[in-house]
């Protein structure tokens, strides 16, 4: 192999980009407007929800128990309201999503150790979220429950609410959230969306090169001149990779710097990860491009393929232990699921080499893969 000649096809590809302002749109821009849109839009935090309150009973007790909502960071109160028709008509006009109503004779009723109502209404077209709120409202109420059974008991038994809560929960269960002690989902996803975007960009944009070539006719000049097929690809391959590579360094900047995510591993390690994963997913666009003859089919193909690859097969929405029998199979013959337990060790586990070598194994048996099939479909002649 000629290096010499590796290098002056890699630098006219790269002189190609450049002049080619959609394809210089498209290689530096797609890739921080994919991680701008999904890093908010993927977000599951649910804050601040609107909701509102009618009180019935209008004692000490109800407000008490109304004050755990009004407070809660979970909701934003929006007022009380008079009756369920008023309800009625700010969840069908989308002001609030939710409200707590208070029947009549609550304190009484607790007073005398009988449950009281307390009826909540949500908003259930919203169904992903809403199931989260309604978890919200089952934990406030748990925790005003075992306040009131407490002070209940301890007037009972003359003894102190503290004493009371202890006779109440012998057991009790104390939960610590180990590397997102926040729990805030954009730290998990800000990091998996690395692997969503290259996994999507970095096969399009090799994918486009020798398809443009067919298109124009440039590429019987590749046929007829004294390039080898292994430099002709490498040639091709080289630009895309360093490409990705910087589209990498910007969304690990975006995801550390701008949404925020902790990244707790070895720099050098995500790096040539990183690296041996845009070289795997180049290479798979370069197969591509080499199946079809138009770029619009190599555009069509290619996303088709990376969306499929990063939504489906890679773990980052749908954990890989829950895919049916072909999927899961599938997944595990596919660089996206790898990657992707790459970034999240990086970023949130601060695991290193030591314990994700396999993944760099996967990255290279896969490149070498594609390559050769690259290899034996690229032909220096065509039939006539």
């Amino acid at each position: 192999m000629n290096l010499r000649r590796v290098w002056v096809l890699a630098y006219k590809e790269w002189r190609e980009v450049l002049r080619d302002r959609i394809f210089f749109i498209l290689a530096f821009f797609l890739p921080v407007m994919l991680m701008l849109i999904f890093g908010y839009g993927l977000s599951q935090d649910v804050e601040k929800v609107p909701f509102a309150l009618i009180d019935y009973d209008h004692t000490q007790a109800s407000r008490n128990y109304s004050k755990k909502f009004t407070d809660s960071r979970y909701f934003d109160f929006r007022g009380y309201l008079q009756s369920i028709a008023q309800v009625d008509e700010l969840l069908a006009r989308g002001e609030i999503r939710a409200a707590v109503v208070i029947s009549d004779k609550f304190q009484e009723r607790l007073m005398q150790g009988r449950s009281a109502n307390v009826q909540v209404l949500l908003d259930g077209t919203f169904t992903q979220s809403i199931r989260t709120v309604r978890s919200y409202v089952q934990a406030i109420s748990a925790a005003a429950e075992v306040e009131f059974q407490a002070e209940y008991v301890a007037r009972r038994m003359g003894i102190t609410p503290e004493r009371a809560r202890t006779l109440l929960q012998p057991v009790r269960i104390e939960v610590r959230y180990m590397y997102n002690q926040e729990l805030r989902s954009i730290w998990a996803i800000a990091s998996g969306l690395i692997m969503f975007v290259l996994t999507i960009t970095a096969p399009l944009l090799t994918a486009l090169c020798i398809a443009r070539e067919k298109e124009t006719g440039a590429i019987y000049n590749i046929y007829t001149s004294t390039l080898t097929r292994g430099e002709f690809l490498i040639g091709k391959l080289l630009p895309f990779v360093c490409i990705s590579f910087i589209n990498g360094i910007i969304l690990w900047l975006m995801a550390t710097l701008y949404f925020g995510a902790p990244f707790r591993g070895s720099i050098l390690f995500f790096a040539a990860a990183m690296l041996m994963y845009v070289v795997c997913t180049s290479s798979l666009g370069l197969v591509v491009s080499l199946l079809v003859r138009t770029q619009q089919a190599a555009l069509v193909l290619a996303i088709i393929a990376g969306f499929v690859i990063a939504v489906q097969f890679s773990g980052i929405f749908t954990p890989i232990q829950s895919l049916p029998g072909p999927n899961y199979l599938a997944a595990h013959f596919l660089p996206a699921m790898y990657f992707n337990n790459v970034v999240e060790c990086s970023f949130l586990k601060g695991v290193g080499v030591e314990s994700l070598w396999r993944e760099l194994l996967v990255f290279a048996v896969f490149t070498a893969v594609m390559l050769t099939i690259a290899y034996a479909l690229f032909k220096k002649r065509v039939r006539a």
